[in-house]
């Protein structure tokens, strides 16, 4: 019996050990937020539909969460969550599209366009690109997500969208095996113009609490490993690639070579964003709770 309990109590204590030394999980979507963790490999899990992310920090299981920055903001605000914001991995996948010759941001004016993310940052920033560089369409219409613009992108030549990378280079490498071709134009590139600023704040990367609190060096090793991940996708593109092809997040290495450089990762701190994010709050405070997000969101490694 003694040898049945030591052989139990070495087996707990190896468990603890594992976990200690490195057994966390991220969840994320797909695109970008995924592309920017791939490296990771199973500890990551992608989701399949973006809606799903109010339900996994309701579920508060995740180690980490990679989700649209005002989402966490709004969950945490709203008490909902108690995950934190440690950093933002990504600055600015958007583009607006169209197969329409000679495609320019004068053409939306007077013209329909199709956005995705009603209600979201996603939609703010476009809306508040618009307006500052005098563009008005006639009519905007929305989509859920990313996909279904590409979707409408791809089947018809005379819509003007707003899509995501990768989406939109997979769009134009479809559209090329079809001898027709699209014109992007980047969100990024454009809020530089405006604000002077390399990006906005899109997607947050958020740690619990609990995780914090009971597990430091894991919370540190984790943040460690996730920005290693996302500096890869600067440093070593095809290395990258090959991490979003094994991941399944993109089928294909071409595309994701060529669609990383536009997805425009970059891992920093949620203490070096703070004036970034706070910043891009001003634009359309409702996504947010209606302020800016109170100190104790921010986590600083403490």
């Amino acid at each position: 019996m003694k040898k049945v309990i030591i052989l139990m109590i070495a087996m707990m204590m190896l468990l603890c050990t594992a976990a200690a030394e490195g057994d966390y999980s991220v969840v994320t979507p797909n695109g970008a937020p995924a592309l920017a963790v791939a490296a990771l490999g199973e500890r990551v899990q992608v989701l399949g539909d973006p809606s799903e992310i109010a339900g996994v920090f309701a579920k508060n299981e995740a180690d980490f969460i990679i989700a649209p920055l005002n989402a966490g903001a709004m969950q945490y605000k709203k008490g909902n969550t108690n995950y934190r914001l440690a950093a933002v991995v990504t600055w600015g996948n958007l583009v607006f599209a169209s197969q329409t010759p000679d495609f320019s941001l004068e053409s939306i004016n007077g013209k329909q366009i199709t956005l995705f993310g009603e209600n979201t940052i996603n939609a703010s920033v476009a809306l508040y690109i618009l307006r500052e560089k005098g563009i008005t369409p006639s009519e905007t219409e929305y989509k859920a997500g990313a996909a279904e613009t590409q979707a409408m992108l791809i089947k018809d030549p005379d819509v003007i969208v707003m899509t995501a990378e990768p989406a939109v280079t997979a769009a134009k490498l479809t559209l090329k095996k079809e001898d027709k071709s699209a014109v992007s134009i980047s969100l990024y590139d454009l809020y530089m113009e405006i604000t002077g600023e390399d990006g906005f704040a899109q997607a947050g990367l958020f740690v619990r609490e609990e995780t914090i609190r009971n597990a430091p060096e894991l919370v540190k090793k984790g943040l460690e490993e996730i920005k290693a991940s996302a500096d890869k996708c600067a440093d070593d593109i095809e290395g990258a690639a090959a991490d979003a092809v094994s991941m399944s997040v993109i089928p294909n290495e071409n595309v994701a070579k060529a669609a990383i450089p536009g997805c425009h990762i970059r891992y920093i701190s949620a203490a070096d964003a703070r004036v970034r994010i706070e910043r891009l709050v001003s634009i359309d405070p409702a996504q947010f709770g209606g302020e800016t997000p109170a100190d104790e969101f921010y986590y600083d490694g403490e």
